[in-house]
């Protein structure tokens, strides 16, 4: 074969080198840039993205920052036609200390010295190999490490597979297959500090385009959430002042001048523990496995979802005290916005901001919450069930403030600390609130009040019921509430008492309101509520008699 000339030697590596920035759709690729215009927030740990990319006509366009979208939210919006492809390229990037760093990748076409930890093992020279890398079915056999994020409990693909056992090296003497544990001290040739490695990336097959437009990419991932919290000052005695802030932690990307949105609300994301198949990160046997998984009630996916807008006894509205003078917000879905303009995050960067001020007029109360001791059947309370969840059984008086939500958009639940000035009195949680409306947060427990609550079964024949083939013996109940002021000012009181069975009579008149949980049950379940005024000094004693169902 005759011997190439300089000139067509040149022109045959420049063929090669354009051949190598075509594409599989046979046009040469663009490297482009994204940038994050905007995210919202949710307090769950996952985050809506908008991402922008600037083209200027038809062509393939390479995106090196591929997200891992949920399954079902990842969308392209253009004025032109775009398929967006995920696939792998070879990207030169600088040497970072990741533990998961591929040695054989890394270091491919370089000449190393290795040293061993075992002293009686001689160095080992040679150029590192390339291998190829599994791909297609072969690959679904490869080891990968947990996610990053691991809100859900599933155990998906991650950003690298765990580095190769291996390190493979061509010597003089032939091939070497280098345990990696082994290696004490590796020294590679050369001064280039940017190794190539095979990447995810996103292609952009833009096939029509009459003018320069942005590509615009929204999706929903993880990686980005927002935290809140309350500030009450009652240093005057009429007047509170709450302000909101917020702590945000960016784990997902950097982020330049993006606007961020934090949302508040119950959000329905049934599919937010499933990662999409676009991802190259995961696999079709992991995508169906975490589109299988059922979500269970007391899963961490639930319990981020359910701290949306989580509501307890404490926080309901008091009978026959339905607050219908909360203001209108809005239209439509039940979540809101709060826009806090744009923000420059490098990733690992934490923020904390006051998103809201206001004052309101507010009523110290204390509140006596009595549990109700029987369940639907009327069976007592074992104490192993007082133990599992203490705070539901707790039968203690609170002091609390009573007030309405006075920003123009509801109070998301959240911690609330109460000061007055520089004295700091409590902290307790505080529950979704629209704008408004009326609520009750807890301060500390009123331990200058001493309170008693008493109930035994009278003494007499039990009449024998018979409900759905099952034997109940009817019981009448007489209960006692004893509360006496050891402060020495006047104090507003509720008390609340909960039971199952039907009310006999109670003193004082209380309001009686049906317990959503009682509606269908043998035993209907009620909450008796009463208002007072205790002088200092003052003791009051509430009876009050019912009769109940008991299971036998």
């Amino acid at each position: 074969m005759a011997r190439l000339s300089l000139l067509q030697r040149n022109n045959w590596l420049a063929a090669l080198l354009a051949l190598s920035s075509i594409s599989a759709f046979g046009v040469e690729e663009t490297p482009v840039k994204s940038a994050i215009s905007s995210v919202g927030l949710f307090k769950n740990g996952l985050a809506v993205v908008r991402r922008e990319v600037n083209v200027p006509g038809p062509g393939i366009y390479v995106v090196e920052d591929v997200p891992e979208p949920v399954h079902g939210t990842w969308w392209v919006q253009c004025e032109a036609d775009v398929e967006t492809q995920v696939t792998e390229r070879e990207i030169a990037k600088p040497v970072s200390n990741s533990a998961n760093l591929d040695l054989q990748q890394a270091l491919v076409g370089k000449t190393v010295t290795i040293n061993f930890r075992e002293g009686q093992i001689p160095p080992a020279s040679g150029k590192v190999e390339a291998i190829k890398q599994a791909q297609g079915e072969e690959a679904w056999t490869r080891t990968y490490q947990r996610p990053r994020y691991d809100f859900y409990g599933w155990n998906g693909g991650n950003n690298n597979a765990s580095a190769a056992r291996f390190l493979v090296l061509q010597t003089d003497n032939g091939r070497v297959f280098v345990d990696s544990s082994m290696i004490a001290y590796l020294k590679a040739d050369g001064k280039d500090e940017q190794i190539k490695q095979r990447v995810p990336v996103l292609l952009l097959n833009v096939r029509k385009m009459d003018k320069p437009a942005p590509i615009v990419i929204s999706y929903l991932t993880k990686g980005m959430a927002w935290a809140p919290s309350y500030r009450v000052d009652i240093s005057d005695p009429k007047t509170l002042a709450i302000e909101q802030a917020a702590v945000i932690k960016n784990e997902l990307d950097d982020i330049d001048n993006a606007e961020l949105r934090l949302i508040s609300g119950f959000p329905s994301m049934q599919f937010s523990h499933v990662v999409s198949p676009l991802s190259l990160r995961t696999n079709w046997t992991n995508f169906f496995q975490q589109l299988n998984q059922r979500i269970e009630p007391g899963h961490a996916s639930t319990r981020n979802a359910v701290a949306q807008q989580a509501m307890v006894n404490f926080n309901e509205p008091m009978p026959g005290a339905t607050d219908l003078g909360a203001i209108p917000t809005g239209e439509g879905v039940d979540l809101h916005y709060q826009n806090i303009g744009k923000r420059s995050l490098k990733e690992g960067d934490s923020i904390s901001l006051s998103v809201a001020r206001a004052n309101a007029p507010y009523e110290r109360i204390i509140e006596w919450m009595v549990p109700d001791t029987r369940n639907a059947d009327g069976r007592q309370i074992e104490e192993y069930q007082r133990q599992q969840d203490p705070d539901k059984y707790q039968d203690a008086a609170w002091d609390a403030l009573r007030f309405k939500n006075p920003f123009k958009f509801p109070m998301t639940t959240a911690p609330a600390a109460v000061v007055s000035g520089e004295n700091f009195l409590g902290q307790q949680m505080s529950y979704w609130v629209n704008s408004g409306e009326e609520t009750r947060l807890r301060v500390t427990k009123a331990l200058s009040l001493r309170t008693r609550s008493t109930e035994h079964e009278e003494e007499g024949q039990r009449d024998i019921v018979y409900i759905g083939g099952r034997t109940f013996r009817k019981t009448n109940v007489t209960g006692a509430l004893t509360v006496n002021n050891h402060r020495k000012e006047d104090v507003s009181l509720v008390i609340r008492r909960q039971f199952s069975g039907e009310l006999i009579s109670a003193d004082a008149e209380p309001k009686k309101s049906l317990r959503e949980e009682g509606v269908y049950s043998v035993n209907p379940r009620y909450e008796l509520f009463w208002t007072m005024t205790l002088k200092p000094g003052e003791e009051k004693t509430l009876n009050y008699k019912y009769t109940v169902l008991v299971a036998h």
